[in-house]
């Protein structure tokens, strides 16, 4: 299963830090955050999802052993 890690607002919105998760790929993964956590889903568009420190597209197929990031829009500089 995938370790998905949820930061800073993405973490607020889906009440935990993180989770592992059985989605073959970071589409269907984005779809079922969606469905599990509304409050997640109205930010989810605009947060980088990274795949083993890389951030990915939609496409990308999640290995069992994968780490998901799911980093939102940070403000300042």
């Amino acid at each position: 299963m995938a370790r998905v890690r949820y930061f800073a607002a993405a973490e607020e919105f889906a009440g935990r830090a993180e989770e592992h998760r059985v989605e073959p790929d970071v589409a269907t993964l984005r779809r079922a955050l969606t469905a599990e956590y509304p409050a997640l889903g109205r930010i989810l568009t605009r947060c980088a999802v990274l795949v083993g420190g890389r951030r990915v597209g939609d496409d990308t197929v999640l290995a069992i052993d994968a780490t998901v990031n799911v980093l939102p829009p940070f403000a300042g500089g």
